[in-house]
């Protein structure tokens, strides 16, 4: 071989070396960008879901502060679950529901397309799975004796999360169920009323009995917070609820 077919053979070897390299290299980093991309879409998704949980948390126990203070029947779940009409019975029961349920369900869609382990060394990302946990774990244990309204085992949490994802999403662009088609499986699903069923009694003995709970909706309540800081670190979707939850922490009271 003379050593101009050599120096070809040389250039054409780390030729072929460089592409494969930067071929590499090119598709992690767009499948980096596209892991991302699916955060950031699912994350908002997620943000919202935590802020409607932790809203009507937010009104169940200031409801039950205002029901302490002032006398009963004046708080959110006792003016329109214990006092209200059947209709408005009826839409706390569901919509409390709905809203854990909906959470559970962009936990579980964020679980079945995004590998948080693939995300990079992004802090906020490792803080968001971090705090997913926790608030798993909040919905697993009993903080008091007797305390077990809307507990959800792990797997139970799966279960309804998995229930919660529509039947016509695909990978990369999947969505939760919205609550009308919710409250019309209820109605219309054996299979599907049965796992939400227990939920739905849950919130009648909460109207019933809401200081036995409190303690952990509470803790709840806070780690969902803590969970959106993470999501709207820069309070862009929420800002007026991050206004009353510093005049909150102002006075003392918490959220």
């Amino acid at each position: 071989m003379d050593v101009l077919t050599l120096v070809s053979a040389l250039v054409a070897l780390a030729g072929a070396a460089t592409t494969a390299v930067l071929g590499y290299w090119t598709q992690r980093r767009l499948r980096l960008v596209e892991q991302r991309n699916l955060m950031d879409s699912y994350g908002a998704s997620l943000a919202w879901a935590a802020y409607d949980l932790q809203s009507r948390l937010y009104n169940i126990l200031r409801g039950h502060e205002t029901d302490r203070s002032q006398g009963p029947h004046h708080g959110f779940v006792s003016s329109f679950h214990v006092q209200g009409t059947p209709k408005q019975r009826e839409f706390v029961r569901r919509s409390t529901v709905f809203v854990l349920a909906e959470y559970l369900g962009w936990v579980e869609i964020l679980r079945q397309d995004i590998q948080f382990l693939d995300l990079g060394q992004s802090r906020a990302n490792r803080n968001a799975v971090e705090i997913i946990s926790s608030i798993s774990t909040a919905l697993n244990r009993t903080v008091s004796a007797g305390d077990d309204i809307l507990r959800l085992w792990r797997a139970e949490q799966r279960a309804i999360g998995e229930l919660m994802v529509h039947p016509h999403g695909e990978p990369g662009r999947r969505k939760c169920l919205g609550y009308a088609e919710f409250c019309e499986k209820l109605e219309a699903d054996d299979v599907f009323r049965r796992w939400f069923t227990p939920l739905l009694e849950d919130i009648d003995r909460l109207a019933e009995d809401t200081a036995q709970a409190a303690p952990r909706l509470a803790e709840l309540q806070q780690k969902l917070i803590n969970l959106i800081d993470v999501l709207d670190p820069k309070a862009e979707r929420f800002p007026q609820f991050r206004q009353r939850t510093s005049a909150d922490l102002r006075a003392g009271r918490g959220d």
